[in-house]
């Protein structure tokens, strides 16, 4: 039986061996001992792992310390945006017997702890008692401790339990929390059988967001008297129990946490504990029956990958208005939802909670721009990247990660259609179908800038990135101030011996690059563009940094950097509609964006065919041909046998395939997405999978980089400059497998698996792996690489079909 649907035995103590129940060596590791509300890697992840549940904004560790145990560590909160551990053993039990004056050493029991479904458990055991602690979530808010006490005697005994906990008082290991926020005075009370602590308002968008009203609170179904001390900001509850000789007791002690108080209405009830606990059994009983049996993806890693999306579940609060499935809840930055992240998180929830799926759909279109919209009326239709308890400052709220600079890759259709083929619902697709076509249609209307039916990434107007006139704002930075050319406009910096100008304006940045001579050159603009990419700063929007470039130099250009640089310069072309400014495109068109948009279309078709709209089913079928013919004609080169991006002009050329590809900045898994929309032609594919399946480029130990070996900004420590992202990987061996080659998808499949670090033991999931070592990288529990393990389970499996 497979050890997720194991139920913990309690074999009574004999005085011959301890009930020792051993963890699953392939579970994420969820113990911990926090001491600080920070503890950061060199990714700046949370170095601890907690259980989360059911859109909680609150989790828990079991104890890594015998001095912690009985209690569960923790917990951690999210302070609307932020991770930060609130203790480290919040509420931790000890026990006397009353009777002998002796206190139940828990380091010296037979003791056990696990991770069933749903669960947290901790069992100890003594000649006379044993002590079952389990957790779980029973509300969005609260998670339920189910102390069982049983007595193993002839005799009955009495007991005092003492429970006690303390606020960390270290933001971080060398900084306290009064050195680092000052105002931060949390409010400790009691009533009836609950001890509350009440936070004040701390607005640090970068750190720490908390508002009035926030409150954590635990509450218990037997009364006990409480001692608190403010000062020490922790706190002592006692009660005295009977228990007659072999009888069992169970307490229930609800720990919540709230945003404000107007969320209480989602707190649980003890009264109704027992249904509580059997309804969360019973639903990641039914969770873990769809995992996939006959995959290559074992069986362990799915049930991590699951673990992993269902703790990074957010319910509703702030401006977050649907139930989402963020990022990652132990990285820094992650406690959002970007467009392209849910499409996935959806498209890998679907068979499992059809329900969660939509609304992390929902979420997202929730704040689709409209036509009266106040702060971008211009961008209607478009989906924005980034939403996060918080709005920004355009949006009157006072976050720093809300974000409008740009949308995300057009994989929405894709997300809904699965859904829809996982459950049916005709009505979620009814709804979504004009908000998808209306997203489709803000693609060729803002970022089409020659109207050639080829799109472009690009960004926003957007106060980060451009001035209220719509001009383009950036940095420049040079060893000694250039004579050629009028800097006066610029604000001046002299940055480390470097001269650096904080400029704007269209013309002058277009000098600036003429000119050539600068050191370093930032634009925002460009970094918008490659968020709006997914691929932050991958080489073929112009990233290469000053290594690499001169040796690219030394290849290309005999040493000569100023025309090294022309090769990696950008531009950003103005859209109008009407005669107005609406934003910037990069200048080339992007093959894998032109791909998915293909994609969309065949499946804008289905929805429109089912919801009885033939003509526009027509219309988007004949259109996604047509794209397919230019992406073949535009994108693909016969020489490396590989897809690029084209380079276009501001002269408003409506000529397909004017301009050149951008060879020279190297293969990226852009290439490969032609093959995963099945837009390429058989000969190219094959062409293509050559390259995918050659080692010198992309076939390395943890295979499918986001730059080949051979891309003259390979760097496997860059973002998306080489490391392995297993969206990347998943639609690379799906393409393989459009085409026939299932034999070469599963061997890499099987190197993934087999090489990349920690995905069969006990570490997180992580968001990316080193290519060539397999080395863990960036931030932990990372929800899209578990939601493309997931697909990949199910999608390339054991059978099989004709190989090629």
């Amino acid at each position: 039986m497979p050890y997720f649907l194991l139920l913990l035995i309690l074999i009574p103590f004999l005085g011959k061996a301890c009930p020792i129940f051993t963890p699953p060596s392939d579970a994420i590791n969820r113990t911990g001992s926090p001491s600080s509300l920070q503890q950061l890697d060199q990714y700046g992840n949370q170095i601890f792992n907690p259980f989360f549940d059911l859109g909680s904004w609150h989790g828990f560790l079991l104890p890594e310390k015998s001095s912690d145990f009985g209690s569960f560590t923790g917990p951690m909160i999210i302070t609307e945006e932020y991770s930060l551990f609130l203790a480290e053993k919040l509420d931790q039990l000890s026990i006397i017997n009353k009777t002998t004056g002796k206190q139940y050493d828990f380091g010296k029991a037979c003791s056990s702890q696990q991770q069933i479904a749903g669960q947290l458990v901790q069992v100890y055991q003594w000649p006379d008692l044993i002590v079952n602690l389990s957790l779980q979530f029973v509300a969005n808010r609260t998670a339920l401790v189910q102390t069982t006490l049983n007595n193993l005697s002839s005799q009955p005994i009495v007991l005092t339990l003492n429970w006690q906990g303390q606020l960390l008082q270290q933001w971080q290991p060398d900084i306290t929390m009064q050195e680092k926020f000052p105002t931060w005075q949390p409010k400790l009370a009691t009533r009836s059988n609950a001890i509350t602590f009440s936070f004040s308002s701390i607005r640090s968008p970068w750190q720490l967001m908390q508002s009035d009203g926030a409150y954590y609170e635990i509450s218990r179904s037997l009364p006990s008297q409480t001692t608190l001390n403010q000062p020490q900001l922790s706190y002592q509850s006692q009660s005295d129990i009977t228990l007659t000789p072999f009888q069992t007791i169970d307490i229930y002690t609800e720990h919540s946490y709230f945003h404000h108080p107007k969320e209480r209405i989602s707190s649980a009830n003890t009264q109704h504990a027992t249904e509580q606990i059997v309804a969360t059994k019973q639903r990641w009983q039914g969770y873990l029956v769809h995992l996939e049996h006959n995959s290559l993806v074992p069986l362990a890693i799915q049930q991590k990958a699951l673990a992993t999306l269902l703790s990074n579940w957010r319910s509703p609060a702030g401006a977050i208005s649907f139930d989402v499935i963020t990022p990652s809840v132990t990285a820094r930055w992650f406690n959002g939802a970007w467009a392209w992240d849910s499409w996935k998180h959806a498209y890998a929830m679907a068979k499992f909670d059809p329900v969660l799926a939509k609304n992390n759909i929902r979420a997202l279109f929730s704040y689709q721009i409209q036509t009266n919209d106040k702060v971008r009326p211009q961008d209607h239709g478009m989906v924005i990247d980034a939403i996060f308890y918080n709005k920004d400052q355009q949006r009157a709220g006072d976050g720093g990660n809300w974000n409008e600079r740009n949308s995300k890759p057009p994989l929405a259709s894709w997300a809904v259609w699965h859904i829809y083929q996982q459950d049916g619902d005709i009505q979620f697709l009814a709804q979504m179908y004009p908000k998808l076509l209306a997203y489709h249609q803000w693609w060729y209307r803002n970022r089409d800038h020659n109207h050639n039916g080829l799109v472009e990434y690009g960004a926003t107007l957007h106060p980060a990135q451009t001035t209220p006139h719509g001009e383009l704002y950036f940095t420049v930075e040079y060893a000694t101030p250039p004579t050629e050319l009028d800097l006066s406009g610029c604000q001046l910096n002299n940055n480390h011996g470097q001269f650096s100008y904080q400029c704007n304006g269209n013309l002058l940045y277009k000098q600036v690059l003429q000119h050539g001579y600068y050191q370093t050159l930032d634009i925002p603009v460009q970094h918008g563009a490659g968020w709006e990419s997914g691929m932050d700063n991958a080489a073929r929007f112009g990233f290469i940094n000053a290594e690499q470039l001169a040796r690219y130099s030394q290849i290309h250009h005999q040493g000569n950097l100023k025309k090294s640089r022309r090769d990696w310069q950008v531009q950003f072309l103005p859209n109008q509609e009407n005669g107005q400014l609406v934003g910037y495109s990069i200048n080339q068109e992007s093959v894998e964006l032109n791909s998915y948009l293909a994609q969309e279309k065949q499946l804008l078709a289905k929805m429109a065919s089912l919801l009885n709209n033939p003509q526009q089913a027509k219309q988007l079928n004949l259109d996604a041909k047509q794209l397919t013919q230019l992406i073949n004609n535009c994108f693909f080169d016969e020489q490396s046998g590989f897809y690029y991006d084209r380079q276009i002009s501001d002269n408003q050329n409506k000529e397909a395939c004017a301009g050149q590809l951008l060879t020279q900045r190297g293969k990226g898994p852009e290439g490969w997405a032609p093959l995963f929309s099945k837009v390429a032609s058989s000969e190219q594919a094959q062409k293509v999978a050559n390259n995918m399946l050659n080692p010198s480029e992309f076939n390395t130990k943890v295979p499918l980089p986001t730059a080949a070996l051979s891309n003259p900004a390979y760097n496997p420590d860059i973002y998306w400059r080489g490391r392995v992202w297993l969206d990347q990987v998943y639609f690379g061996l799906i393409g393989l497998q459009n085409y026939g080659y299932h034999k070469e998808a599963k061997q890499l499949l099987t190197q993934l698996i087999s090489d990349a670090e920690g995905l069969k033991g006990n570490q997180p999931i992580r968001e990316n792996y080193h290519p060539t070592t397999g080395k863990m990288q960036g931030a932990t529990n990372f929800s899209w690489s578990a939601a493309h393990l997931l697909m990949l389970a199910d999608e390339i499996t054991t059978t099989d079909p004709n190989t090629k």
